[in-house]
């Protein structure tokens, strides 16, 4: 019989839930989804964007950490873990959605650059509509339908980069490449949502800046 111990590491709010989950008391399921489940939704949904989807995602990573929590080492902190998992299945199911559809070529949208490095075509300059309050909630609807078309691989190193905030090494050991495509991936994303917001804004941008003849 394997008596091998694992804990949870030091300081880890989670220590309690864990140990609940591994002697499988009644109360402890409850206790995960209500200590996890808003933040868990928030990021399979930012991965996903279905809310069908997300919801399933959940549901699927609270199952998974409630049978496989025998293999939770401790070596990060417990909603570390979770989250990744919870990451991981929004990616493959994101991948999944789209294999059944289109999917665009990244290449055939991206900014094209000359010889030197410099935006072959023009970009327009949209920098100064970043701080009116009164372009920040289009901004953000357009931005949002940017994300929604980028392939799930470079969706999900963003989001998790920009918008989690999580660092390479962690996107890299999620998604299971190295640092090198993590960085290559987000740096492509962020390409294209500058090229999608340059050119849905050009047309605006003269009258939002009061420059229209």
């Amino acid at each position: 019989m394997n008596t091998r111990t694992f804990h949870v590491v030091s300081g880890d709010r989670d220590e309690r839930l864990v140990e609940a989950l591994r002697h499988g008391e009644s109360s402890a399921a409850e206790r995960l989804i209500a200590t996890y489940q808003d933040r868990a939704y928030r990021l399979a949904i930012r991965i996903a964007a279905n809310t069908q989807d997300a919801e399933e995602i959940v549901q699927d990573a609270f199952l998974t950490v409630i049978q496989k929590i025998h293999t939770f080492r401790g070596e990060s902190a417990f909603g570390s873990w979770l989250y990744r998992i919870v990451a991981n299945g929004a990616y493959r199911k994101l991948r999944h959605r789209q294999d059944r559809c289109r999917e665009i070529a990244l290449d055939d949208v991206l900014p094209v650059f000359d010889e030197d490095g410099r935006h072959a075509v023009p970009m327009a300059d949209w920098s100064a509509v970043v701080d009116d309050p009164a372009w920040r909630a289009e901004l953000r609807l357009r931005m949002s339908s940017a994300i929604d078309e980028l392939p799930a691989h470079y969706r999900a190193a963003l989001v998790l980069r920009d918008v989690e905030g999580w660092s390479c090494g962690e996107i890299a050991g999620t998604l299971r490449i190295n640092v090198g495509n993590v960085k290559a991936r987000v740096h492509r994303a962020r390409l294209f949502i500058r090229q999608r917001l340059s050119e849905t804004l050009r047309p605006e941008i003269p009258t939002a800046l009061g420059l229209t003849a």
